[in-house]
């Protein structure tokens, strides 16, 4: 790792993790932000290569990645086990900050996938069931119809749908960015070749 603790890199920057320093800077946004303080602005391509990006919720900062959940068969996740990368950024108004990302995708469908989906509330589960995620729908009525017709289907436990569950972005590249006066912001990039180098560590330039 490249100075991983230099003089310059102090306060909300310093630490040897920046996992660690994401979370951090989570609580921060956790504890002020009024809305969503989770959400992040995800992009990925399609396979002409023209960019898409859309806002969707972090659900959890591993020692290794970065976790959110969705349909498998909806644009976002056509696009994401195709190209096997994204990138995202997560803003934070009040705090004046953000966290870029960028790296390696793959599915994250195993137990924690089936715990976080129990988690959620019976209506958002069938809710996944029925909604054909990124399909043309003609009217609500359609939607709400598919949400009874699931509802007594599969009743008031419904089990985690095939094609619903978690991609994890492993990095190789995460940027701390916050406000500074005249404009003069404070920027470190965390960079690897993979994810499974050391991290190099540089300021930039705002």
């Amino acid at each position: 790792m490249s100075d991983p603790n230099g003089p310059d890199r102090t306060g909300i920057f310093a630490g040897e993790d920046p996992f660690q320093i994401a979370r951090n800077w989570l609580a921060d946004a956790e504890a002020i932000e009024i809305n969503d303080p989770n959400a992040i602005a995800l992009a990925t391509v399609d396979p002409t290569g023209l960019p898409n990006v859309r806002m969707v919720l972090l659900k959890d900062i591993l020692n290794d990645g970065f976790v959110f959940y969705t349909n498998y068969e909806s644009v976002k996740g056509k696009e994401l086990d195709s190209a096997g990368k994204a990138a995202f950024v997560m803003h934070w108004k009040t705090l004046r900050r953000q966290l870029r990302v960028r790296g390696e995708i793959t599915r994250f469908d195993g137990p924690e996938a089936d715990a976080y989906y129990k988690s959620r509330s019976v209506k958002s589960r069938l809710g996944a069931w029925a909604s054909k995620q990124s399909q043309p729908l003609d009217s609500r009525a359609t939607l709400m119809a598919e949400v009874a017709k699931v509802s007594a289907k599969k009743g008031p436990n419904p089990p985690r749908p095939p094609f619903w569950g978690g991609y994890r972005i492993t990095p190789v590249e995460i940027e701390f960015w916050a406000d500074g006066a005249f404009r003069l912001h404070d920027r470190f990039r965390w960079s690897r070749e993979s994810g499974t180098d050391s991290w190099v560590v540089n300021r930039l330039n705002p």
